[in-house]
């Protein structure tokens, strides 16, 4: 999502309002947090009224969980394209940990509104993070279970590991002021993976 400036009162299409609505919404929610922030921060910020604003989203959770969806999509599309971009495996896992780097990232703090948000506990909104961690498990247990020949929940068990690891050390980098280059970092942890997976073989070329 790339912001481009709208002034108030510009026609826009419906796609694109939602779209200028959304990228005001996750500028306050990463800013203010869910439950601080409020519809009329947002219609604000966004430059419009907040009829405008309630003529595409009914609610600040009906908002959110939109919003959360766009991330989340966004990161399980990066992780599927990753591994789908070359049938070498070793460049796979890198790609796959490149992506959860690429994406905390990110411009805007998206990522904290996937990972870091104040409304986790709140079942539609962890209902998606959990369903896009999971595609993003799936993706890589697929994977696992063509090459590796292991049974579902083996492979799946390994793929747990992988999208655990990049998640939480990406995350870490991103709080630890990124005291490691980020080309550095995805190099370390995508070697600690794939020396793990790299020691079972292979049953295909």
């Amino acid at each position: 999502m790339t912001e481009t400036p709208v002034h108030r009162g510009a026609r826009l299409s419906r796609s694109a309002r939602r779209a200028q609505l959304l990228l005001a919404a996750r500028d306050v929610f990463a800013a203010q947090g869910y439950h601080a922030a409020a519809m009329d921060d947002i219609a604000e910020r966004a430059g419009v009224s907040k009829p405008v604003l309630y003529q595409h989203f009914p609610g600040k959770l009906e908002l959110y969980r939109a919003l959360l969806t766009t991330y989340a999509d966004e990161l399980v599309d990066s992780v599927r394209d990753a591994i789908a971009a070359t049938p070498d495996n070793r460049e796979r896992v890198h790609a796959a940990v490149k992506a959860y780097f690429d994406f905390v990232a990110g411009e805007g703090q998206g990522y904290r509104l996937v990972f870091e948000s104040d409304l986790r506990r709140e079942p539609e909104a962890a209902a998606v993070v959990d369903g896009a961690l999971t595609r993003c498990i799936d993706a890589v247990a697929a994977v696992v279970t063509e090459d590796a020949g292991l049974d579902e929940d083996r492979a799946r068990l390994l793929a747990v590991g992988l999208v655990g690891l990049s998640q939480v050390t990406a995350q870490y980098w991103l709080d630890s002021q990124q005291s490691v280059p980020r080309d550095e970092a995805i190099d370390l942890m995508s070697a600690l993976a794939w020396k793990g997976l790299a020691g079972f073989p292979l049953i295909h070329d």
